[in-house]
């Protein structure tokens, strides 16, 4: 994992004897970073998510980055998951070497700010010098990702040009959207699990909109699938219900390559998806990954949502069941049904406990990070291994 220059024994030392510093001031910093930030470099707001900005979100998430790596200077290995995630998501934003120096700057001249007399010459140089040497682990990284996205059949690097070529309702809340590229060429594998970027310029709005969605089917060659939830009044939803409302047949966007650190990780195991919500996304194109290869892996495919018509690939995930060794268990929260399988409710995995794969089970996670939560340690709870729970989180780096 390190790049570049290693830092000294003393420059980790001091790094870390301003983690109380961090601690005390909390995501406070990271809040006048990105104001510093977005006011000399406003352009920079055609990359980072204005709705995280609002909600806090990013703010949250940079800091826990950087007190993550603060505290692990001896130890970068620990933090191999935590970049593998990052690198990714900045893969699907374009992210680039020259986008570091500018980030770096206003890091160093936000200390400067409001750390005052603690920010000497030596934790300012101490600092510099772990910044760079962090910013360097990103770009290798990312510098693979870009080559390799690039180098596979149908593949690319940056942006390219699809238009939307079918709108599909899936429940009350989610369509799903299919683009083909403009140029009528194959478009590149990804494993199920991993999601697009998605560029869009909204009218109305100054800066273009960046956002990620899981693919939601098995790989073809001539497009991709997206399902997307309409968000409601008072959340943050711009670009959701933009795609929902003002996206039209034919129009065009610009896509970044498949990315992500979630996905099937084949193994002679059988597989549980836990989803909720537009959760089941990921989930979708797993199961659907399973089934193009007659998989004889034994599915337990397990849903919570509010209700019935809230539900999204209710009678396709049935379907399954004619080429997977699949069963299902749904919880509605506020609905009640007579069907098989279907609970009220939050999700209990105790109910079906006999059903799981406890002991040689792997485990698939996806939807709020409460939920994740929750399912997570009812399976600890259950007996399943850490090492066999995956999981995927929506928006800014999450950990739990």
């Amino acid at each position: 994992m390190p790049s570049g220059i290693p830092l000294s024994q003393q420059q980790i030392q001091v790094i870390q004897q301003t983690i109380p510093l961090l601690e005390s001031a909390g995501p406070a910093i990271t809040e006048h970073f990105y104001q510093r930030m977005f006011t000399h470099n406003p352009e920079l707001q055609n990359v980072f998510n204005m709705s995280h900005q609002r909600s806090g979100k990013q703010q949250f998430a940079l800091f826990s980055a950087i007190a993550s790596y603060a505290k692990h200077l001896d130890d970068l290995s620990s933090l191999t998951s935590m970049v593998e995630r990052i690198a990714n998501k900045h893969s699907s934003l374009g992210i680039l070497p020259e986008h570091y120096p500018i980030v770096g700057h206003h890091l160093i001249e936000t200390l400067r700010e409001l750390a005052a007399d603690a920010f000497t010459d030596e934790v300012e140089a101490a600092w510099s010098a772990g910044y760079e040497f962090l910013a360097n682990i990103f770009i290798d990284k990312e510098e693979t990702i870009y080559f390799t996205n690039a180098e596979k059949n149908g593949g690319w690097r940056g942006t390219r040009k699809f238009r939307l070529v079918e709108k599909r309702i899936e429940s009350e809340l989610v369509k799903s959207l299919v683009f083909e590229p403009l140029d009528g060429g194959t478009v590149s594998d990804y494993k199920p699990g991993q999601y697009i970027g998605i560029k869009l310029s909204i009218p109305g709005h100054e800066f273009e909109e960046i956002r990620q969605y899981s693919l939601s089917d098995k790989f073809n060659e001539d497009c991709y699938r997206i399902s997307v939830k309409r968000e409601v009044v008072g959340t943050p939803g711009l670009v959701s219900n933009f795609l929902h409302d003002g996206l039209r047949l034919n129009d065009e966007v610009e896509l970044y390559p498949p990315a992500g650190d979630f996905f099937y990780q084949e193994r002679q195991s059988p597989v549980v998806l836990i989803s909720a919500g537009v959760g089941i996304t990921p989930m979708m194109a797993i199961a659907e990954s399973l089934a193009q290869k007659n998989s004889q892996h034994k599915v337990c495919f397990l849903h919570a949502c509010e209700n019935i018509e809230q539900h999204s690939f209710r009678k396709r995930i049935s379907q399954l069941k004619e080429t997977l060794s699949l069963t299902h268990h749904t919880w509605y929260r506020n609905d009640h049904s007579d069907e098989d399988n279907v609970h009220h409710g939050f999700m209990d995995l105790a109910q079906i406990e006999q059903e799981l794969p406890l002991n040689d089970g792997d485990f698939y996670l996806c939807g709020p990070v409460p939920f994740m939560q929750f399912a997570k340690q009812q399976l600890v709870t259950l007996g399943v291994d850490s090492s066999r729970i995956h999981y995927e989180v929506f928006g800014p780096h999450e950990a739990f």
